[in-house]
């Protein structure tokens, strides 16, 4: 589980990496809190961060279901993928959104591998807990 607790804490680190992005676009491009519009580009940057934050509520607890019920390291290794995903997606999206189809495949496809795995696996121990 040790690799499943290193790729949660990588995950976390990398949202608040976008977090500080948004920090500093929002200062490059001058769009004073609380608005979250205004500047196409500080909005690249702040939808990277949603965006990540939508999938992000979902992978950690997809991630540790998986690893109890399947495997860790299958869990750690798709979770990785996602970091991956979410690295490319950053940079596309950020460049031009219009590219970002690579970054959000490798982001998604490990989160629904591993939804699907723990609802398999949470399945699989109730059936023969009943």
């Amino acid at each position: 589980m040790a690799l499943v607790h290193l790729v949660i804490v990588l995950a976390l680190l990398q949202f608040f990496a976008f977090g500080m992005a948004v920090g500093k676009a929002r200062e490059t491009y001058r769009v004073a809190a609380p608005a979250t519009h205004g500047n196409d580009m500080f909005e690249r940057y702040y939808r990277v961060q949603m965006n990540t934050l939508e999938l992000l509520v979902m992978l950690l607890p997809a991630l540790w279901l998986f690893a109890r019920y399947l495997s860790p390291t299958a869990a750690a290794g798709l979770g990785v993928v996602y970091l991956i995903g979410r690295l490319v997606y950053f940079r596309a999206y950020v460049k031009d959104p219009k590219t970002r189809t690579l970054g959000f495949a490798l982001s998604s496809a490990p989160l629904v591998l591993l939804l699907l795995g723990a609802l398999f696996g949470a399945a699989r121990a109730a059936w023969h807990a009943l």
